[in-house]
């Protein structure tokens, strides 16, 4: 039990009858159970419920001993991609009038928003400009007044610091004490020289611009209406814009029904070329597995009994197909074949089952095999015949009698 593919199912019933049932440690109600059973092991035998009977068993059982289940899920696929594309061009055809509303509406908020043109970095500088040019006045008027009060004035701080410092200076030779704070109003001194002549550079470039104020106000103003209107914050107008792009390519596709017919019925020649390929393969198979079950039924104690796959055309492709796929058999010389699925005899079932299953050993994937009764009805040399089948199978699978 090392393997990680191992999968161990458990069910424990009290004397009361209740029962607990776990795969892999897990709870699981018995309907898991029983589905998880399925893939593991294959009872061939007096039951109704093992996977021969049921018709997509049987197909699959088919299409796996001709090679073609990679082809069979191939057909599904595409028969899901033309049922799409004519779904679609069905809804088109009905929706048509409110699909084309929806477009128009789309397709004018997609040229509004272009024609804004938002752009999140530049609506951070227009707001910057904008906060600037408004309060130009003001700017112009305080910058004007701190260059005199620091330089230009008669009291103006630089004279002023200039003068101290000189005074400060004559006295150093008296005491070097002053040393330090001379040093400090030096640098300020310098400092305060640096702050004049940026402020001096920019009092030049300050201009109070009321036309481009003006712009700046009207672009602003319809940023924010737009994202007003389109109830979004002003920073996700790009990914609105990006959103309803998609929706009108969606909405273009949906109101044009020749597209959407031609997609159809490209996909439907697509399914169908697919799905008669696997015809072919499935008709050729089913005679030949039908000969060999046919040829072994007569070993097993069924003389005169037949087994036939019926491969029965359908009106309608489906996921599976052009065709339904039926085993069915005649126990005995001079009996109507019927399906599988309604043979009485427990026994015969299992012999059926068992000459399937030894000729379509190499295509099976149950890893075991439960035959009840196999042997009923029988002895001697089909005994034989039955023993060699089945240790045959224990090759590649294990077999419960």
């Amino acid at each position: 039990f090392e393997s990680e593919e191992t999968g161990l199912l458990r069910r424990i019933v009290d004397r009361n009858g209740r029962s607990r049932a776990y795969i892999n440690g897990a709870p699981a109600t018995l309907t898991q159970l029983r589905e998880a059973a399925e893939f593991l092991c294959d009872i061939h035998g007096q039951h109704a419920h093992h996977s021969l009977l049921r018709a997509e068993a049987q197909r699959e059982l088919l299409d796996a001993h001709a090679g073609l289940t990679t082809l069979a899920r191939d057909v599904a696929g595409k028969y899901r991609l033309w049922r799409k594309w004519r779904e679609a061009c069905d809804n088109a055809e009905r929706d048509a009038g409110v699909a084309l509303r929806e477009r128009e509406s789309v397709e004018w908020q997609v040229q509004e928003l272009q024609t804004l043109a938002f752009d999140p970095v530049q609506w951070q500088d227009d707001n910057q400009e904008h906060r600037r040019l408004s309060h130009a006045a003001a700017l112009i008027e305080g910058v004007s007044g701190a260059m005199a009060q620091l330089d230009e004035d008669e009291q103006a701080v630089g004279p002023q610091l200039d003068h101290v410092l000189s005074r400060l200076a004559a006295l150093l030779d008296y005491d070097a004490g002053l040393a330090e704070s001379l040093e400090l109003l030096g640098n300020a001194q310098i400092q305060l020289q640096e702050a004049v002549h940026a402020l001096r550079h920019y009092q030049r470039r300050l201009e109070m611009e009321p036309q481009r104020l003006v712009e700046l106000e009207a672009r602003i103003a319809s940023v924010m209406a737009a994202a007003r209107k389109q109830r979004v914050a002003v920073e996700d107008l790009p990914e609105l814009l990006t959103r309803q792009q998609l929706r009108l390519e969606e909405l273009t596709l949906q109101v044009d029904v020749a597209a959407l017919m031609e997609k159809a019925l490209a996909a439907e020649k697509d399914y169908r070329q697919a799905a008669q390929e696997l015809s072919k393969g499935r008709i050729r198979v089913a005679g030949e597995l039908s000969t060999q079950v046919t040829v072994s039924m007569q070993q097993l104690a069924m003389a005169g009994g037949r087994f036939e796959i019926a491969v029965e055309s359908l009106q309608e492709g489906s996921a599976q197909g052009l065709e339904s796929v039926e085993f069915r058999v005649a126990a005995n010389a001079g009996q109507e074949l019927r399906a599988l699925a309604k043979v009485a005899s427990g026994g015969e079932l299992s012999r059926i089952g068992l000459a399937i299953q030894v000729i379509a050993s190499q295509a099976a994937q149950t890893p075991v095999l439960i035959f009840d009764e196999v042997d009923v009805g029988i002895g001697g040399r089909v005994a034989e015949i039955v023993g060699r089948m089945l240790h045959e199978l224990g090759r590649t699978r294990q077999v419960l009698c």
